[in-house]
């Protein structure tokens, strides 16, 4: 009683409750069997609460979206963050999408969120967005076109992993991406100078 009390008291609360629990069932149903009254009963909040803060379903889509968008970014951040720590290699690279793949709540959101931009021309920007993230990371070590053909690499991969249900070997993801990145154009590796440039 006093928690249902205190979320009537904090708007901003329980409206992150409501994305929170659309984002969620997005994951399970995907975007398109999302309602109103999914949402509402994961959230324990009365039907009505959902139109109070979200004029339309799609709104309410929209933000849901964003927020496992927002997921996949700070998943991104920490990937930034090893990449600057371990050196920004095939083997590091393959390493990390490895443990991504292993984390079932990254690839369902990864996949919601793509899944829902084919669809949806509005959310295309935003899924834009998180694979420029990857070409970013990638083409200051080995420059724009090798990056550019890496994050297609992955997201393919990523395609087959939901489509086929199927585990992607290490080793496999290592080998392609040595191939399409070749040698890098700075060396990055922690604790090493680049050779210089011949005069």
């Amino acid at each position: 009683m006093a928690d249902s009390a205190r979320r009537r008291r904090d708007p901003q609360a329980r409206r992150r409750e409501i994305v929170d629990a659309a984002a969620e069932l997005i994951v399970e149903v995907g975007a398109d069997g999302l309602t109103h009254r999914m949402v509402a009963a994961r959230a324990g909040v009365p039907l009505g609460a959902t139109t109070q803060y979200f004029d339309t379903l799609d709104d309410l889509r929209s933000a849901a979206l964003r927020a496992l968008a927002d997921e996949v970014d700070a998943r991104l951040d920490g990937v930034r963050i090893a990449l600057e720590r371990r050196g920004v290699t095939p083997a590091v690279i393959a390493d990390l999408i490895s443990d991504g793949l292993d984390d079932a709540r990254a690839v369902q959101a990864d996949r919601a969120v793509v899944t829902a931009a084919v669809h949806d021309p509005r959310l295309r920007e935003l899924a834009r967005h998180l694979t420029t993230q990857i070409v970013s990371l990638l083409e200051p070590t080995y420059g724009h076109d090798r990056a550019t053909a890496a994050m297609i690499f992955l997201d393919g991969l990523m395609w087959s992993v939901h489509v086929r249900d199927t585990v992607v070997d290490r080793t496999f993801v290592e080998t392609v991406l040595t191939r399409i990145l070749g040698m890098p154009e700075t060396d990055t590796t922690p604790g090493r100078t680049a050779a210089p440039s011949a005069p």
